[in-house]
C-alpha cells in the first residue's frame, strides 16, 4: 500500500514539474496535453489529480506557499532572513515566470490567492521583526509591503528568456535593497 501511495505522490510531483516547465515555456494557457506529455504520464493521470486547469494552478501556488515555507524554516532565526526571502521571491519570478504572472493577473479576493497571500504574509512576519529588531530594514516598513515588494519584482516578468529575467530581477534587487534598508545614522558615517 505504501508503495502505491508514494507512486501517487511521485506522479503528483511530476504533473506539477511538468506543468511548471510547461506554462513558463507557453504560458498558463498552454495545453494541458504539453504537461501529459512532459511528464510522461495519462491523459487521465492528470485527470485524477487535477480535475481541471484551475486546480493544477492552485497545487503550483500552494506548492510555492510550501516552498516559501521551507526556505524561512531553513533560515531559522537569521536576523537577514527577510531579504533572503526576498531574493527567494525573485528567483521564483526568474525560474516560474507563468505562475508569478498569474499571482499578479489575478483577482486578489480570489479565495485561493487571498489564502495564499495570507499565509505567506504570516510566515513573513517574524522575519521582519526580527529585520527591524536588528535595524537591518526600515522601521516604517509593514508586512503589507512585502506584497507590493513582490510586485516591483515582478517587473522581471518582462525578460523574454530566463537569463534576461535574471537580470532584472538581479537589478531590482540592486535598487530595492537600499531603499529598504535601515537608514545609516549621521554618526555612523
Amino acid at each position: 500500500m505504501t508503495s502505491i501511495r508514494s507512486d501517487a505522490v511521485a506522479r503528483r510531483a511530476l504533473l506539477l514539474d511538468a506543468a511548471d516547465a510547461v506554462f513558463g515555456e507557453h504560458g498558463i494557457t498552454a495545453p494541458l496535453d504539453l504537461v501529459v506529455e512532459r511528464a510522461g504520464v495519462g491523459r487521465a493521470t492528470l485527470y485524477r489529480n487535477f480535475p481541471d486547469r484551475t486546480a493544477l494552478v492552485e497545487a503550483l501556488l500552494q506548492r510555492t506557499v510550501e516552498t516559501i515555507e521551507a526556505h524561512l524554516q531553513e533560515l531559522g532565526d537569521r536576523d537577514d532572513a527577510l531579504f533572503e526571502l526576498i531574493k527567494g521571491m525573485a528567483r521564483r519570478i526568474v525560474h516560474s515566470p507563468a505562475l508569478a504572472d498569474y499571482w499578479r493577473a489575478v483577482d486578489p479576493d480570489n479565495p485561493a490567492i487571498k489564502a495564499a497571500r495570507e499565509h505567506i504574509l504570516a510566515l513573513s512576519a517574524p522575519a521582519l521583526q526580527r529585520a527591524k529588531a536588528a535595524g537591518l530594514c526600515r522601521q516604517d516598513l509593514q508586512l503589507a509591503d512585502i506584497s507590493l515588494i513582490s510586485s516591483m519584482l515582478g517587473a522581471a516578468l518582462r525578460g523574454r528568456t530566463a537569463e534576461d529575467r535574471a537580470t532584472l530581477a538581479r537589478r531590482a534587487l540592486e535598487l530595492l535593497r537600499p531603499g529598504l534598508s535601515a537608514p545609516v545614522s549621521p554618526e555612523a558615517k
